[in-house]
């Protein structure tokens, strides 16, 4: 069953992403050469709790972070740490705030300094490929065309979608249904309603589109091949006026 929000519910859901652009702006500040994983995540909770709210990943099913943080060939649930960051790194940061019972979940990747031109050419046509399907969240579309929009713009550019991790309904829950893959056929899948709001996240690597899960934490997921990877993630309403962007991190 896919929930539907009343515009009060997409409001606080708003105000928890709102602590949470501010919470990736914060981190934005922060990443350089030197700094630990650990030190980003002390970081983020600190500043969560200060606002009234509380990391959402934090305990979920066992997680020890308050944030993912996934450098480099790392795709997605990294566990925070002593990994120290270095010059040409890039990594993803993905962080959930729930405030008042409702969740805002959203990520990004950054570069650590400057970066090879193939990589960042990787980050840019992976967060397009989020714009371009976030402004596919419009009531009468189908998920299936959030999917396609995603997966035509990454395949075009000669990046690889990876498809065995996939996007999610959200709301007083951080996992609701549907599942947002991230390629998809136009017309097929779910029907959009007005009020339905989606965690969309294309996840990319720069070679092949496998993925392997380390055994050795229960976690992190890295690219088959060692590829760089791309993660970036919106929390997204669909309204009667078009999508309404939750977590707008992109704009602060």
């Amino acid at each position: 069953m896919i929930n539907r929000k009343t515009p009060a519910q997409l409001d606080l859901m708003a105000a928890a992403g709102q602590v949470h652009a501010r919470c990736m702006k914060l981190l934005a500040s922060k990443i350089r050469p030197g700094v630990t994983t650990g030190e980003l995540d002390e970081a983020a909770e600190k500043f969560i709790r200060s606002q009234g709210a509380v990391p959402t990943f934090k305990g979920f099913r066992g997680f020890p972070g308050s944030i993912c943080a996934s450098p480099n060939s790392m795709v997605v649930h990294g566990i925070p740490g002593p990994y120290e960051l270095k010059m040409g790194d890039i990594i993803s940061i993905d962080i959930g705030v729930t405030l008042d019972g409702w969740v805002a979940d959203a990520a990004c990747t950054f570069p650590v300094g400057p970066i090879d031109e193939e990589t960042q050419r990787m980050l840019d046509v992976t967060k397009e490929s989020l714009e371009l399907g976030a402004n596919k969240m419009v009531p009468g579309n189908r998920v299936g065309d959030i999917g396609n929009a995603v997966q035509t713009h990454v395949e075009a550019a000669g990046f690889s979608i990876i498809r065995t991790l996939v996007g999610h309904g959200i709301g007083e829950n951080m996992h609701e249904d549907p599942q947002i893959p991230n390629y998809g056929t136009p017309g097929k899948g779910a029907l959009i309603e007005e009020g339905m709001v989606f965690a969309i996240e294309p996840m990319v690597n720069v070679g092949g589109p496998g993925v392997y899960a380390d055994e050795s934490d229960g976690w992190s997921v890295y690219s088959d091949d060692g590829s760089m990877a791309a993660h970036f993630e919106f929390t997204v309403a669909a309204t009667k006026d078009g999508p309404r962007i939750l977590t707008p991190w992109d704009k602060l």
